[in-house]
């Protein structure tokens, strides 16, 4: 339950507008419960790929790969961000996925709903093959493409 930014009432992840004085709640974001457990998929890459990957394996989108080739990639809600993941359960400005001397790094943007490595919450975490990265109701599997 959160407030309202202008009169305090408490309103729901569902209010779009304060109940009590009207205002609009702006970047309003659902909630969602992570999932638990194993992900068919993960651990064992099940296709080659040239370079490091971010394959969609459950969501909205099932199947699509975003490339993981410049040094610094947003992930988010916003239209704008390099990697759109167009669904509530997803902050504007979710996570940021970072490539430096090989090695893949995703780091949580201070998202609502948080980001998961492997069923497990993270501010900051660097990618393995076959980890599942989830954010919102996406997951994805990452494939390093060696």
């Amino acid at each position: 339950m959160a407030e309202c930014p202008a009169c305090g009432a408490s309103v729901t992840a569902d209010d779009r507008e304060c109940p009590a004085c009207g205002v609009v709640i702006a970047q309003a974001t659902a909630s969602f419960e992570p999932v638990t457990g194993q992900v068919p998929g993960a651990g064992a890459p099940a296709e080659n790929v040239d370079g490091p990957v971010l394959i969609v394996r459950k969501g909205p989108q099932p199947g699509e790969r975003f490339f993981i080739d410049r040094p610094k990639l947003t992930i988010g809600r916003d239209p704008e961000s390099d990697i759109f993941l167009n669904d509530m359960t997803v902050s504007r400005t979710h996570a940021v996925v970072e490539l430096e001397a090989g090695a893949v790094r995703v780091k949580d943007s201070g998202s609502l709903n948080g980001t998961y490595v492997n069923g497990e919450i993270v501010e900051s975490a660097t990618l393995a093959d076959g980890d599942v990265v989830q954010i919102g109701t996406f997951q994805m599997i990452f494939l390093s493409g060696e």
